[in-house]
């Protein structure tokens, strides 16, 4: 029998009280997950941070009935305290601590016996082996690590009946197996097959919020937008109101057309969470797509044409790091003939450049063709072009970019080595 080990941990890349970017997606993989595998444990990582924090039944249930778990304190993230707080309270053991050298630990964990490693995995093999001693020594010799259980005399651990630990296992298992079946269909992208997995799941709320999530962006990536629109209608209501579902909802409908409907979703997640790059990138997108639908009314349509260069402009000024807006606000820039797109150009370029030198995805790429394009750069385009192909993960991506290229160059008459280059997309 498997004993399970919980991480708690932040997703993505993170910037910590110094300044510096830690990739926990990358420290997860590479670090904490072999780590556990090799003491002989069942790795299982919180991922309902992705959905926003929320916290729910499954959530509570790994706190409590995993026999082992994993808090990496790098930064101050909320969730992860309040998560650990729970785990205290509850389990007097087997509970390790971990942080990124360097990082400042707050007061109140400050004293735990935690362990330290190098947020760019630097001896690597030396870290993994350093936590799987403490794993195999917390199985070997349990010792009470809980500040609860160190501190206050006489407390007693909560009795957790082998019954509910048991229908606990049934759960992972049955959560595991529906990612498994999800990770599957993406790749052979086969929405039937999607939709089977989720007629499969009987109750909806019962399940964790991770595998609904998991769902939702698999229907994006076969382009099954009418079927994320109506698993949203069956998501319990914490999840749906969550700012990923709420901006993956609006994006879908806008993929439908239901245009109007896509950008009160999406005003109101700005209302509720204030402008960030991600909602103004997708709702700039539907008012490019309404000034696309409305050229036959040249008012109207440059009325939309100025909206979504404003919206594009909101969302890479909330965050320069995303270049993915402002590439956007620069190519309908050319459109409209405006002058900021000359002093937008090099901003975007050394926001992308910076970016990458951590990580590189589709839209890095991406963004460097339609600059190299915009400034009727062929050499550099052409260069550019083999990695943009390799990198393509959904195909809506490559379809975003080829209309970018397009718009582009029909307002410099469809220039024949574009128009190569849009087919390839």
């Amino acid at each position: 029998m498997h004993y399970y080990c919980f991480i708690l941990m932040p997703f993505g890349k993170k910037i910590d009280d110094n300044g510096y970017i830690i990739n926990f997606d990358s420290i997860y993989e590479n670090f904490i997950k072999p780590a556990i595998i090799n003491a002989g444990l069942e790795p299982i990582r919180a991922d309902e941070e992705q959905v926003g924090g929320i916290i729910h039944k499954p959530m509570y249930e790994r706190l409590m009935l995993c026999e082992y778990a994993i808090a990496d304190l790098s930064i101050a993230n909320a969730n992860v305290f309040y998560e650990l707080g729970i785990r205290h309270a509850i389990r007097p053991r087997s509970t390790i601590s971990i942080f990124a050298s360097g990082s400042k630990l707050p007061f109140d964990v400050s004293f735990l016996r935690a362990l330290p490693y190098d947020r760019d995995l630097r001896n690597l093999d030396l870290l993994k082996n350093q936590l799987t001693e403490k794993l195999l020594f917390a199985k070997k010799e349990p010792h009470v690590d809980s500040p609860l259980f160190q501190l206050v005399d006489g407390l007693k651990a909560t009795d957790i009946q082998h019954i509910k630990t048991d229908v606990f296992r049934e759960r992972v298992e049955y959560s595991k197996n529906i990612k498994d079946s999800l990770y599957h269909a993406r790749n052979v992208k086969d929405k039937d097959e999607l939709k089977s997995i989720e007629d499969s799941i009987t109750d909806l709320e019962d399940i964790e919020a991770g595998v609904i999530i998991d769902l939702f962006l698999s229907y994006r990536a076969v382009e099954g937008f009418e079927e994320m629109i109506d698993l949203v209608n069956r998501m319990s209501k914490p999840l749906q109101k969550t700012v990923i579902v709420q901006e993956q909802l609006g994006f879908a409908l806008n993929r439908v057309g239901k245009r109007k409907e896509a950008i009160k979703v999406l005003e109101d997640v700005i209302d509720r969470h204030g402008k960030n790059s991600e909602t103004c990138g997708i709702l700039g997108r539907v008012y490019k797509d309404l000034w696309d639908d409305n050229k036959s009314n040249e008012t109207l349509a440059k009325g939309f044409l100025k909206k979504a260069i404003n919206i594009y402009l909101d969302g890479f000024e909330s965050d320069f790091r995303d270049a993915y807006p402002g590439i956007n606000a620069i190519t309908l820039m050319d459109v409209a003939g405006d002058d900021r797109k000359n002093e937008l150009i090099p901003v975007v370029t050394y926001a992308v450049k910076q970016k990458m030198k951590n990580s590189v995805d589709y839209w890095d790429y991406a963004t460097l063709l339609e600059l190299a394009v915009l400034e009727n750069n062929e050499e550099k385009a052409l260069n550019v072009l083999p990695d943009v192909l390799s990198h393509i993960r959904e195909d809506w991506e490559a379809k975003t970019t080829a209309k970018n290229l397009k718009i582009i160059s029909k307002r410099r008459n469809s220039v024949e080595w574009i128009e190569k280059i849009i087919v390839l997309l």
